[in-house]
């Protein structure tokens, strides 16, 4: 009986004990692994990589928009950086403390008879997306284009704008989020829209097309203002010392094209190229850019507007929106050449389009005041870009304005090199409407050749040469 009981006893007491206290208890080793496991996991959760977004690669953010699709703004929405890969956003905070958000310094917008543009300025580059929202029927909200940009702040100098041009309604900016920018663009009547960047300042730009309902409004642009004093200023001394019609020496009939676009590269903050001897490329260009100006008022009978005829700063992207604005038949860009070789020398002309040679591309990239890496992304999209663009008459122009260049500073100096016509993606010719054409006078980088530039002489010659190759091809069109 006392066995009996024993076992009744002991039985009981194992029925009041919890479980946990009969499982083997872990060694210490194996408590320590847990824990640091889970600490581990815990770490990972909480970290983002710093790591910010390649340039040109769109934002890794994921927020609800509109489907990916093409350009046409009857369509959905479509993405405008491609992304190479997906990484987890860091916190806003977090990004801020490890490099400062970069800053949407200003949207412009210009109108001209054949596009709507909006520059947006940064004071450095961060990836964007591009978006479009159509109008869907019985929607009440109307269609956009709108941009993201990631990694940046509103300036405190931007304002919505007001456009009403038939393309466009407004612009507007705003803070998307804490490190959003949200620039929307408001839509009337478009056909079809492009969006490409700038570098330095980095610009992202948008150019709208489409047929325009009204006409262009007096809130426009900038670039209209810019191009009426530029006219008008140009224009007065003209009046005073010549008759409205062509002189009486002119006995030139310019036939179809009545007005170019002179336009000195570089200018103010942008030397441009520097020679052995420091000569600057702006301060060459502008003497050779003013004498050509006044032979095609003189000789040809022409009305030219300057982009620039002092020593001033003028964005690339500006240059051409000019020639648009003021309704120019040709587009000429006046430049000095270089090249890390400082035997190079001789005389070239382009006009747009993809890069043939690696040198091409470097000369590319030192007029785009940008990189080789750039130069690549405008060539990807350089194709799209020039959809509407002259190419066969921008050629043209170009082996006439070669030609005569030419045979006209080889009359003088027999031993000077002819590199022809070439072809390179020069931003400054990017979104003209008409034909145009980067001349590349000599070489400034070579010894011999940057004496001949600083010689009014030889700038009296290229001149003439660039005006007789205008004049040839003018000939041509009758």
């Amino acid at each position: 009986m006392l066995r009996i009981a024993t076992l009744l006893f002991t039985l009981l007491l194992l029925m009041t004990v919890p479980a946990a206290a009969l499982s083997a208890p872990e060694d210490e080793p194996a408590k320590a692994a847990k824990k640091s496991a889970k600490q581990t996991v815990t770490s990972k959760a909480k970290k983002v990589s710093p790591t910010p977004a390649k340039k040109g690669v769109k934002s890794s953010a994921q927020r609800k928009e509109p489907a990916v699709a093409k350009r046409s703004v009857d369509q959905k929405a479509r993405k405008g950086v491609p992304a190479k890969k997906k990484a987890a956003a860091a916190p806003a905070a977090f990004q801020e403390s490890v490099t400062p958000l970069a800053v949407v310094k200003e949207v412009r917008s210009w109108a001209t008879p054949d596009y709507t543009r909006i520059v947006v300025t940064l004071d450095r580059e961060v990836p964007y997306e591009q978006h479009e929202l159509a109008l869907q029927p019985g929607a009440p909200a109307q269609p956009r284009i709108y941009l993201d940009i990631s990694s940046a702040r509103l300036g405190p100098a931007v304002r919505d704008i007001p456009i009403g041009d038939g393309l466009l309604k407004a612009a507007r900016a705003g803070q998307y989020s804490s490190d959003v920018v949200r620039v929307v663009l408001d839509l009337d009547s478009i056909k079809e829209y492009k969006v490409f960047t700038f570098s330095d300042p980095f610009r992202v730009i948008v150019d709208v097309k489409g047929e325009r309902k009204t006409e262009i409004s007096r809130a426009a642009t900038s670039v209209a203002a810019v191009a009426a004093a530029l006219a008008e200023e140009q224009n007065a001394p003209a009046k005073e010392s010549l008759p409205q019609e062509p002189a009486a020496k002119a006995v030139f009939k310019p036939g179809k094209v009545r007005r170019i676009v002179v336009d000195p590269g570089h200018g103010g903050k942008d030397p441009g190229a520097i020679g052995p001897t420091g000569t600057q490329e702006k301060d060459i260009v502008l003497e050779i850019g003013l004498k050509l100006a006044k032979k095609l008022k003189e000789e040809l009978g022409l009305d030219v507007v300057m982009t620039r005829s002092t020593d001033v700063f003028i964005e690339l992207q500006e240059r051409t929106a000019i020639a648009n604005q003021v309704g120019a038949d040709l587009f000429v860009s006046v430049h000095a050449n270089a090249s890390l070789n400082r035997a190079t020398s001789g005389i070239e002309t382009f006009y747009l389009n993809l890069a043939k040679t690696e040198k091409v591309a470097q000369l590319a990239a030192l007029e785009n005041g940008t990189t080789l890496e750039k130069v690549s992304l405008l060539q990807a999209v350089l194709f799209d870009l020039m959809a509407n663009y002259k190419l066969n008459d921008s050629a043209h122009l170009a082996d006439e304005v070669q030609k005569a260049l030419y045979r006209r500073v080889s009359s003088r100096y027999p031993a000077v090199k002819n590199h022809g016509v070439k072809q390179g993606p020069f931003y400054v010719l990017v979104g003209a409407t008409m034909p145009s054409v980067l001349v590349e006078s000599a070489f400034l980088s070579n010894e011999q050749e940057e004496e001949r530039l600083n010689d009014s002489k030889y700038q009296e010659l290229t001149a003439e040469g660039i005006m007789e190759g205008i004049k040839g091809y003018i000939v041509s069109l009758k």
